[in-house]
């Protein structure tokens, strides 16, 4: 069996994190109209050609989640992991919802509320899957990332080894690949071809990382790097519009991809591993909360003020302002809650298993008597 080399924090990828998350940031503060109430690019002419590419930060947040995902199912149960994603994903979201709801319903310039049936429904994460509207637009990324978690749980199932996570990144990839031509909505609907070459290039990343780095495992990263190129054109319609995705060359989009790649590849290989600077753990722990607060209360703060103050002091405020937020959040929130969460679980997981037929069974039973006709003389079950 190979044997798990002992490595350094990955400060790097805390950093690669934060860099993502600003990335999205500045995206819809500086690339979108609806903050200000008309084109940006008169705002900030030089800044807004940049912005305007960081939706980007996304599919670098999907190559880091394989990665990441990938090392934390590692000699883990399905209770265990289900109880790690649990724990670290709904307390920081619990506080947001409610905060998203309760500004955008005090000051409606941006987005409203439109009932408080689909803010309880969003408590869930899974209101997309019933068709609800989302209280904020970037809680779609969550519900790609727990169908990704639905996923790995299988892998957990079957037993989490260097082989089964190749055949789950093959057959991953073939069901991506396939499932645009074959019209099966279930089957589309978590093959995710436009997001699952992330995802599976960030896995083959982590095993590099693990196990050492092969001709195969740079195949799969070089065969998602290629499969990720058919959907640039849809992501640059989805976050740019349709016109945009014309005109705008995709050459910056795929760079970044590539550089994205890159970057996580050189994680993998250790190129980083010097990086240790404390401030990057703090900085990636509060990525997730900044995330989750920053579009629709920031861009409402920004347009409620957008005529008090000259736009890029507005901006640096409103940007400081999210991250001392999350900060809060994951001190006051995220810590203690994910720690009452995670033990909560532990209790009834362990409960499950206490009272489960198969632990309860402490020692054989007694094995039963013979048949009556098994009791009788030998001499009478003879054969004439």
């Amino acid at each position: 069996m190979s044997q798990r080399r002992p490595v350094p924090r990955l400060a790097a990828l805390d950093g690669l994190r934060l860099v993502a998350a600003l990335m999205v940031v500045c995206y819809h503060y500086l690339a979108l109209s609806r903050p200000w109430g008309h084109d940006p690019v008169t705002v900030f002419p030089t800044l807004h050609r940049f912005a305007e590419f960081g939706w980007l930060g996304v599919e670098v947040f999907f190559l880091v989640s394989g990665f990441v995902i990938c090392m934390s199912v590692w000699g883990r149960s399905l209770g265990d992991f289900a109880v790690s994603r649990i724990s670290r994903l709904f307390p920081a979201y619990w506080v947001a919802v409610p905060l998203t709801a309760l500004v955008v319903n005090k000051w409606p310039e941006i987005t409203s509320i439109r009932g408080w049936d689909d803010v309880v429904v969003n408590l869930t994460m899974v209101q997309a899957g019933n068709n609800t509207r989302n209280v904020d637009d970037v809680y779609w990324t969550l519900f790609v990332e727990l169908k990704f978690y639905v996923l790995m749980a299988i892998v957990v199932l079957c037993g989490v080894t260097y082989r089964n996570v190749l055949i789950f990144c093959g057959a991953w990839t073939v069901a991506a690949a396939l499932a645009p031509s074959l019209g099966i909505p279930a089957l589309a609907a978590f093959a995710m071809p436009q997001y699952a070459p992330y995802f599976i290039a960030g896995i083959a990343f982590y095993l590099m990382r693990r196990f050492g780095s092969n001709a195969l495992l740079w195949g799969i990263v070089l065969f998602q790097l290629l499969l990720a190129q058919r959907y640039i054109h849809y992501r640059v319609a989805i976050n740019l519009g349709h016109v945009a995705a014309d005109q705008l060359p995709s050459w910056p989009v795929r760079l970044i991809v590539v550089a994205g790649f890159a970057v996580v590849g050189a994680i993998a290989l250790g190129a980083f591993d010097k990086v240790q600077w404390t401030w990057l753990s703090t900085a990636g722990a509060i990525t997730y909360p900044l995330y989750l607060i920053h579009m629709f209360i920031g861009m409402t703060l920004i347009h409620h003020f957008r005529h008090l103050l000259p736009a890029p002091v507005l901006v640096g405020a409103v940007i400081a302002l999210m991250m001392t937020a999350a900060w809060l959040i994951h001190r006051l929130v995220e810590r203690p809650a994910g720690k009452w969460v995670r033990d909560a679980m532990k209790r009834g997981i362990e409960d499950v298993r206490l009272n489960s037929p198969a632990r309860r069974r402490t020692r054989p039973l007694p094995p039963l008597p013979p048949a009556p006709e098994e009791r009788r003389p030998l001499h009478n079950a003879g054969v004439h």
